[in-house]
């Protein structure tokens, strides 16, 4: 089976208080590795969009990344905005974790589940959006189309194609964006997103829109606790 969580927001420092979006933030580590395994078996996959450790560095965020490679089931990391420790691919492929694949500009294939995916960018009708967003967000959509490209050209017999972002794929109206052209164009019909939390994230589109079916993940929405995505 196929689970996701987002947003895991690890800190083995303890410096980081995330009270501030909402009260079931407490003791949420605890809550993350006490409920993992009860969950997930090592025959499941696990897709975790983003915001994976507060670490700055690689080298800092390696014993949190030692703590998720413990945790039962195949995992697929990808970064989120916060994920400042993700220097480059390799780097992060150098630490040959055994039960983690790490998302960027590629794709995985899991009982023929292609998994693609981009981190994403705030919406293009933000408040704040300027020109240097302009180019993030374009460089996201190409991205998204690169990994879809890999995965099309490396697998020819799937089921199905699942996608991950950090950001939403909606503008502030809620309604979905340009990412979701692209999953029309390459018949995507499960999108897993985080980046959102407290009150905020409860109105977040979740469930089939227009023929996809999309799914908040943020650790806070689902009380940390994986939520099946597909067989």
């Amino acid at each position: 089976m196929i689970y996701a969580i987002a947003d895991l927001h690890l800190d083995v420092t303890k410096k980081k208080d995330m009270s501030v979006f909402g009260g079931n933030w407490g003791g949420y580590e605890e809550k993350i590795f006490n409920q993992w395994n009860d969950i997930i078996t090592n025959d499941d996959l696990v897709l975790i969009p983003g915001d994976i450790s507060w670490a700055m560095r690689l080298e800092d965020a390696v014993k949190d990344l030692d703590r998720i490679e413990k945790l039962n089931g195949t995992k697929i990391l990808m970064k989120g905005n916060h994920d400042y420790w993700w220097s480059s691919l390799k780097k992060i492929n150098n630490l040959n974790y055994k039960t983690m694949s790490f998302l960027q500009n590629n794709s995985f294939i899991f009982n023929k589940k292609i998994i693609v995916g981009t981190r994403g960018w705030d919406s293009r009708d933000s408040a704040s959006f300027d020109e240097n967003d302009e180019k993030i967000f374009s460089r996201e959509l190409a991205r998204l189309e690169l990994s879809i490209n890999d995965a099309l050209e490396r697998f020819k017999e799937y089921d199905e194609i699942i996608a991950m972002l950090h950001y939403p794929p909606f503008d502030k109206k809620l309604n979905p964006n340009e990412f979701t052209e692209i999953f029309k164009k390459y018949n995507i019909k499960k999108v897993i997103y985080g980046h959102i939390h407290g009150n905020l994230a409860k109105k977040m589109p979740h469930g089939l829109i227009d023929g996809i079916e999309y799914f908040c993940v943020s650790g806070d929405l689902i009380d940390f606790k994986p939520i099946k995505i597909t067989n």
